[in-house]
C-alpha cells in the first residue's frame, strides 16, 4: 500500500497532495522523515514518524483515553497504556538514543562517525537499530552497527547477539567484521563479543 493511500483512510488522498503537506510538516518539525542508512542510497524506504514525543504519546493513548475518563472509565484507559507502554517506549527512544550517540561521537575509536542511523528493508525483516557512518543519508562506509534493548528487567542477551549477527550482512558496506554494538537499558550479558556499550548514564552525559 502506499503513503497516499495509507494516509488517506478510507479513501487514498489524490494524487500529488501528499508530498506538500509531508515537506510542510517537517518544515515545522511536526513530522521527521528517516531512511536506511548503509552505503546503498535507498529513498523507497523512507519512514515518517511524529516529532515530538509528547504529541506521539498523545496520539498513541490520550486522544482515545480522554473521553473514557470522562466517562469514569480512567481504569480502561490505563489498561490500555500500561498493554502497549513496553513497545511504544521501545519506538520512542529510539530516535533520541541515535541523537544521543551523535553527542557522543565521533570519539578515539570511531573518529570519522558523523552519522548514526538505522536500517531496514521493505519487509522490516531485519531491521538493524543502530548504523553508525561517516555519512548521511547515503554513507561512504559503514564504521558499525547494533542494537537497542530498553528494558527494565533483562539484559541484551545471546538471544539478542545471534539476531543482531544473523542480520548485519544485510546491510549494504558491512563486513563479517563490522564492530557490534549494543544500547541497554539494563546491561549486557558477560562473554558476548561486543565492540561497545552505552547505557542510561552514557547518553545523559551526552547532553550539557
Amino acid at each position: 500500500m502506499s503513503t497516499a493511500a495509507a494516509a488517506g483512510g478510507a479513501g487514498a488522498l489524490p494524487a500529488g497532495t501528499l508530498t506538500p503537506l509531508l515537506n510542510t510538516l517537517q518544515a515545522k518539525r511536526i513530522v521527521a522523515a528517516d531512511v536506511p542508512l548503509s552505503t546503498h542510497p535507498d529513498g523507497k524506504n523512507k519512514r515518517y514518524r511524529i516529532a515530538d514525543s509528547y504529541l506521539r504519546f498523545w496520539l498513541a493513548f490520550l486522544a482515545r483515553g480522554i473521553p473514557l475518563v470522562e466517562r469514569g472509565r480512567g481504569d480502561v484507559a490505563l489498561e490500555r497504556i500500561e498493554r502497549s507502554w513496553t513497545s511504544w517506549r521501545g519506538r520512542a527512544v529510539e530516535p533520541v538514543i541515535r541523537e544521543s550517540l551523535l553527542l557522543l561521537l565521533p570519539d578515539a575509536r570511531w573518529p570519522e562517525t558523523e552519522a548514526v542511523g538505522g536500517w531496514w528493508n521493505r519487509q522490516n525483516n531485519p531491521e538493524i537499530d543502530l548504523v553508525g557512518a561517516d555519512r548521511e543519508p547515503v554513507a561512504g562506509s559503514v564504521h558499525f552497527v547494533g542494537s537497542i534493548k530498553w528494558l527494565e528487567d533483562r539484559p541484551f542477551d545471546r538471544h539478542d547477539y545471534d539476531a543482531l549477527t544473523r542480520g548485519v550482512l544485510s546491510v549494504p558496506g558491512t563486513r563479517y567484521e563490522t564492530p557490534l554494538v549494543v544500547v541497554s537499558r539494563s546491561g549486557v550479558e558477560e562473554g558476548l563479543p561486543i565492540a561497545a556499550h552505552w547505557g542510561p548514564e552514557d547518553l545523559l552525559r551526552a547532553w550539557p
